[in-house]
């Protein structure tokens, strides 16, 4: 069964603050929604809404058919303590909550209850529908074709961020939903998970409503695009492919501030004729009671004839009045907050920048290298591979804070290390955000801080906030921001997109691009790959590492 979900007039607001209204959407079978906007537009709160989580504040939500079974996967899986890898997946895509309600049931039934038999025939369809009968089989299918090589009773708390979002890819392809509702499914999936991902979205024939940073994803999948836009203050959707939303984004925007700005300059030009009107009308009786103490004819005439002029220009005033009343308002196209920062240069480094020489680091059953490289001034290295393979490893045996087993490894003289890290870990303290930046930053007072943060859309409430209450996007611009205030030389970033809206990867790749230093960039960001400037590329698989041509 597959399910259609309609949306007329939706609004929804945080606190006292509009998030967006007047959306109207029909998502069917086939559809592939892409719902893009600013971090903290209500994308994710749009999702909740679709799943029925959450009641919108106005206009309705309606789903057909009404027992649809939708599936609403988050952006950070809600991990519970203890909780293995095979009852997370099979709780998250509902097969658990239907065979519980399943078992209930069947103990009613057992019990001669009224109403359990059509209690136990609704819950057993249901664990049908969802994939109940075979899913535990088809899940050890799919962990294996993606390459996830752990026990599937082993806890989920234990697993690396990749295996982590490898997992949750595989819940995914094993699940049987009626609709998708999907919040950053891309995050931290690796070329081939991505691949996985495309090949599943493109073969379902239930709708499809997504959130991603991935605009090559974007680009492959998506039938539509829902924007929320702040700067014209409205919920616009955009028939068509990602790429063809970006340049129809790009007229409708160009056109708003046109039209904005003729209007600017009709009203403009309007009030200055209804000015110059009234100055001559003004001018007119002025002359005409100078005139008031001759007696003469020809005065009396001059006279008669500046009241004659002085009431025309005044009747001319009025009539530019209403055409100036009489004009179609247009409202200045809003001008969004857009990250905007540059990264902070240091002094420079030596010539060689790190070096490992048949360095080797044994992690369990895990082993990189012997690797054998060297890192030189204004180096723009991009670290790919599939998860699992070793580069966050890399990255810390460059840095020195692995000790090889075997061989060497480290930093040279003069480096001073700026890092963006794939768990934001400068900004977990318990301590308040403007705490734990001053930390970092010891020389700065309090204000300099907050207006730092500021600029990075991280305001008073956050500064307030404990650090690690912050969700991940927050973090990120927090990292960015210290980028930003410290001076750097070798820039470390690892999987820095995750997390950022699409205007701010934009704004990060023209830093990047622009910061003169030496550059370690760990993405699978396939756009960002195209678009940063890069000298060098080495490639991590199962623990090797070699240099390819970029």
């Amino acid at each position: 069964m597959s399910a259609t979900i309609q949306a007329r007039g939706v609004a929804a607001a945080f606190g006292e603050r509009e998030l967006f209204s007047g959306l109207d959407l029909v998502v069917a079978p086939g559809d592939v929604i892409g719902l893009v906007g600013p971090n903290g537009s209500g994308k994710s709160t749009l999702l909740r809404m679709l799943a029925g989580l959450r009641a919108p504040d106005a206009g309705s939500i309606t789903v057909a058919p009404r027992d649809a079974r939708l599936g609403h996967l988050t952006q950070q899986p809600d991990a519970r303590p203890g909780e293995s890898i095979r009852e997370q997946v099979l709780r998250r895509i509902g097969v658990s909550p239907a065979q519980a309600a399943m078992e209930a049931a069947a103990h009613d039934l057992a019990a001669g209850l009224d109403g359990a038999d059509t209690a136990y025939a609704t819950a057993l369809e249901d664990w049908l529908a969802l994939g109940g009968a075979d899913a535990e089989e088809r899940l050890e299918v799919v962990a294996a074709e993606l390459g996830l090589d752990v026990d599937l009773d082993r806890p989920v708390a234990s697993l690396s961020g990749g295996q982590a979002a490898r997992v949750s890819l595989a819940g995914l392809l094993v699940s049987r939903w009626d609709a998708y509702l999907l919040d950053e499914p891309t995050n931290d999936l690796d070329a081939a998970g991505l691949d996985a991902l495309e090949d599943f979205v493109l073969g379902l024939d239930a709708p499809v409503v997504l959130v991603s940073h991935d605009r090559e994803f974007l680009a492959r999948t998506v039938t539509a695009v829902v924007e929320i836009d702040r700067s014209l203050q409205r919920v616009a959707t955009y028939g068509g492919s990602y790429d063809a939303y970006l340049e129809e984004r790009s007229i409708t925007r160009r056109r708003a501030r046109e039209s904005y700005e003729d209007y600017q300059a009709r009203r403009g030009s309007l009030e200055e004729r209804a000015r110059r009107q009234r100055a001559w009308m003004e001018k007119g009786t002025r002359n005409a009671l100078r005139k008031k103490r001759s007696g003469s004819e020809r005065d009396k005439f001059i006279r008669a004839h500046a009241r004659a002029t002085s009431e025309k220009q005044a009747a001319k005033a009025r009539q530019t009045d209403r055409m100036i009343e009489r004009l179609d308002v247009v409202e200045e196209p809003r001008k969004e907050w857009e990250l905007q920062f540059t990264i902070a240069s240091a002094g420079r480094s030596g010539d060689i920048v790190a070096v490992a020489s048949g360095a080797v680091v044994e992690r369990g059953d895990f082993r990189l290298g012997p690797v054998t490289l060297q890192l030189d001034l204004g180096d723009r290295v991009a670290i790919t591979g599939p998860n699992g393979a070793g580069k966050t490893t890399l990255l810390a045996l460059l840095l020195g804070r692995v000790p090889p087993s075997e061989g060497s490894a480290g930093l040279r003289s003069s480096v001073v290390v700026g890092e963006i890290d794939q768990a934001r870990s400068a900004f977990e303290s318990p301590d308040t955000l403007g705490r734990a930046f001053e930390d970092e930053m010891p020389d700065w007072t309090h204000a300099e801080v907050r207006t730092l943060l500021a600029k990075f859309g991280l305001g008073a409430d956050h500064v307030a906030r404990q650090a690690s209450s912050l969700s991940p996007g927050e973090r990120t611009r927090a990292g960015l921001a210290l980028l930003q205030a410290r001076g750097v030389n070798l820039l470390v970033l690892d999987e820095p997109t995750n997390h950022l809206d699409l205007p701010a990867i934009e704004q990060l790749e023209s830093a990047i691009d622009a910061f003169d230093g030496t550059v370690l960039l760990v993405t699978h960001d396939r756009r960002m790959l195209q678009s940063v400037r890069l000298t060098r590329r080495w490639e991590v698989d199962r623990g090797q590492v070699r240099e390819i041509t970029p």
